[in-house]
């Protein structure tokens, strides 16, 4: 029992051992490959690699040599030794590498270089902080562009909008001043009317019987005259007045109506190029439009004026006014 306590020590120590030699051949593997890779390169670091191959060599020897010394002798002595050397090859597996950078008598290039990556570094900054500088100074700029064009722009709506508050105060007070000029409509009884346009009567006025008319081919009451004309001859006020409407009719064609005064009012048919607007004021011998081309209900008459006088919207004989 106790002969296999001895030989499952003995196998625990050489596998130990062996585990030792492994691993301090693995780190000086290690080591030439850094080293060769880093060749090219000064660090500042120098680990001296060949002093721990060296080391691993004559620990390996040791232990060959303590390992046979076990296996002839068989004695406790000899296992305490072995024991011991063991320990020291397994304080050997350290990282030479932290004791190298850390030891006082190694120069450390990282403090070295640090001023050198700082003032990169500020010069960088720099360089950036200029950069950026300009870009401000440049958004600086493109914002001054901009804003001198909305300020252009600013103006042109401005400029823009006084004209057209300019113009329609200008017309607000030319309506204000025609109003303010215009005669009391004070057509009457025994006032006349001026021809609108020169050229025989094609129907006659009739509300007591009925006339014929040749485009409709029937006979009917007539409220106005129809006036013989040539187109684009020039119709004119046939009295003072103001126009009350302007508008489009199928029989009548284009049509102006003005007040007189006292309840008298004049319709213009059959006209074009109109030059009065509702609201204003014509004087009499006024040109307010042009003969326009018959619509299809005065075919057969030909060009003519459609002129009819009311009085409270009751049809009036112009012929008795016209002289």
């Amino acid at each position: 029992m106790r002969r296999r306590n001895r030989d499952g020590a003995r196998k625990e120590k050489i596998i130990m051992a062996l585990s030792s030699v492994f691993v301090l051949a693995a780190l000086t593997a290690t080591g030439l490959f850094i080293r060769g890779k880093n060749e090219d390169r000064s660090d500042g670091y120098v680990v001296d690699f060949s002093s721990i191959e060296n080391n691993g060599t004559e620990l390996a020897q040791n232990d060959t040599e303590n390992v046979q010394e076990i296996a002839g002798t068989g004695q406790r002595g000899n296992m305490q030794e072995t024991e011991n050397s063991a320990v020291t090859a397994d304080d050997l597996d350290y990282d030479p590498y932290y004791q190298e950078t850390n030891s006082l008598s190694v120069e450390n290039e990282e403090e070295e270089t640090e001023p050198e990556e700082k003032t990169a570094e500020q010069s960088n900054a720099g360089s950036g902080n200029d950069k950026d500088r300009e870009k401000n100074e440049k958004g600086e700029e493109g914002m001054m562009d901009e804003s001198k064009d909305t300020a252009d722009s600013g103006e042109q709506d401005g400029t823009l909008e006084e004209v057209a508050a300019m113009e329609e105060m200008e017309d607000t007070m030319a309506i204000a001043t025609s109003t303010s000029i215009q005669p009391a409509l004070t057509f009457g009884d025994e006032d006349s009317l001026t021809w609108p346009i020169v050229g025989n009567v094609l129907i006659n006025y009739s509300m007591d019987k009925t006339v014929y008319f040749p485009t409709l081919e029937q006979y009917k009451y007539n409220p106005a005259i129809i006036i013989s004309a040539v187109e684009g001859e020039a119709i004119t006020a046939a009295a003072n007045g103001k126009v009350s409407s302007v508008y489009q009719n199928p029989e009548l064609g284009n049509v102006v109506v003005m007040e007189l005064g006292n309840g008298y009012e004049l319709t213009y048919g059959q006209l074009k190029d109109i030059t009065v607007s509702e609201g204003g004021f014509v004087n009499q011998g006024e040109i307010i439009g042009n003969v326009a081309a018959p619509t299809k209900y005065y075919s057969v008459e030909g060009c003519n004026v459609y002129f009819k006088l009311t009085k409270n919207g009751v049809p009036v004989n112009p012929m008795s006014k016209l002289h």
